[in-house]
């Protein structure tokens, strides 16, 4: 694959990051013809204030007029075909195939997302037994208090609770929220298909709802909470981060964003695992990523940073801490049928947030926060952790101005490079389940 290379706070007036909603069409196969247009469409719209998105992106087939642009940004048209990934690929492309082949039985992951998804189980098992991916079942799990499944099955199993833990009621459905949870299902299936799933539901995409259902799935003792979404920062967010993003021994893995160089919250939490997202390509069985240029990075505005980040030009928490696949351009298969045709093309670090989940799910290890992925603060800045892929080029904006103002020093914020960089953090999995 590449080189290896070395509750919302009361008043709490949260600025989201802007996004445009876009009408998607029904999805299809992509034509042949090189008159179509790919259009890339953010499955969430702008979120209420207090409120955060998803960031997932749905590769869509548009008409030729509407062609144009590079095709990176979310909402930009190409006419380059998408391309789309399958479970074997991602494994191989992250070295994952024997780890995902042996471990994770057992290992409950947690997922959060806003709402509910009637049709979530259901469409995992449509994604996993498919030729395409061939993952196998998965059965449902039984859920006693914060215990899931039978211990004695060797079987994954899916549990869906509410926020509070409970099988019922689940919250409102909502088909744009819905892509979200099945692209979410799929890729943790994708990397550890071994692993317990446990969808937590927000009652609704308000922070504090959506905190509250990260409390909760931390209650079940996961490996990892994957969390697909976020907003704008906000002066408050330090104790917001505290009440609902701090759980020792949980890896808890939240999205960087789809808007270009800039920081969202939660990712922003110093207790959290940050994942950017790349561009995946594969020539034969060689695998390499540049930084997708929709992936959010750069200097909190609010977070102190944690002792083991050594970057000089942010004074505060730096965004990312790791990074995987979302370039809706080299984007993944998902199955979803609730609301929509069943197989889509998916990018946004929402894939990539998930498929880092997955591998602490593979990994199993207690861990506190991002901290094993710089060697504990052994591993200074500009230093290489030698066991993820480094991530040496591509940009998502600019970070250090222009002419005579140019700042080289902070480049690295927004422009990958060897060792630390913002987009893509300390590199990427590869093959090795060191350190997480």
């Amino acid at each position: 694959m590449g080189r290896v290379r070395g509750p919302v706070v009361a008043g709490v007036l949260a600025v989201a990051a802007a996004q445009v909603l876009f009408a998607a069409p029904a999805a299809q196969a992509a034509p042949s013809s090189t008159g179509f247009s790919y259009m890339n469409v953010r499955v969430c719209g702008t979120p209420a204030l207090g409120n955060a998105a998803c960031d997932a992106v749905r590769h869509v087939v548009t008409s030729p007029e509407k062609s144009g642009g590079s095709g990176h940004k979310p909402g930009s048209g190409s006419t380059t075909t998408p391309v789309s990934y399958d479970a074997g690929q991602l494994q191989a492309a992250y070295g994952l195939a024997a780890a995902a082949a042996n471990d994770g039985s057992g290992v409950t992951v947690a997922v959060v997302d806003a709402y509910n998804d009637p049709n979530a189980y259901t469409d995992l098992v449509a994604y996993r037994t498919s030729t395409q991916e061939g993952l196998g079942g998965i059965a449902q799990c039984t859920v006693s208090g914060s215990t899931l499944g039978d211990p004695s099955s060797t079987e994954p199993c899916l549990a869906q609770v509410n926020q509070s833990g409970a099988t019922s009621p689940l919250p409102t459905g909502n088909t744009s929220w819905g892509q979200e949870i099945s692209l979410d299902l799929d890729m943790v299936s994708a990397i550890c298909p071994k692993c317990n799933i446990l969808l937590v539901e927000a009652n609704s995409a308000n922070l504090s709802d959506l905190g509250t259902a990260v409390n909760t799935a931390a209650s079940f003792s996961p490996a990892s909470v994957g969390n697909s979404y976020g907003a704008g920062e906000f002066s408050t967010e330090a104790s917001y981060a505290s009440l609902y993003y701090n759980h020792p021994g949980i890896a808890v893995t939240v999205a960087a964003g789809d808007n270009g160089y800039g920081v969202e919250f939660p990712a922003a939490a110093s207790t959290v695992v940050a994942v950017g997202g790349t561009s995946l390509q594969s020539s034969g069985s060689v695998w390499s990523q540049t930084v997708w240029s929709g992936t959010g990075s750069g200097c909190s505005a609010y977070i102190a940073k944690p002792s083991w980040q050594t970057d000089p030009g942010c004074p505060n928490r730096t965004v990312a801490d790791i990074a995987a696949d979302a370039d809706p351009n080299t984007g993944v298969n998902v199955y979803d049928s609730y609301g929509t045709s069943g197989w889509l093309i998916f990018g946004g670090t929402s894939v990539a947030a998930q498929i880092v989940s997955a591998v602490y799910g593979l990994a199993n290890t207690s861990v506190d926060g991002a901290t094993a992925l710089y060697g504990n603060g052994s591993i200074k800045f500009g230093s290489e952790n030698l066991s993820l892929y480094d991530v040496v080029s591509g940009s998502n904006g600019s970070c250090a101005g222009h002419g005579r103002n140019v700042n080289q020093s902070i480049a690295y914020l927004c422009t990958a490079g060897t060792g630390y960089d913002g987009p893509t953090g300390m590199g990427t999995p590869n093959g090795s389940l060191s350190g997480f």
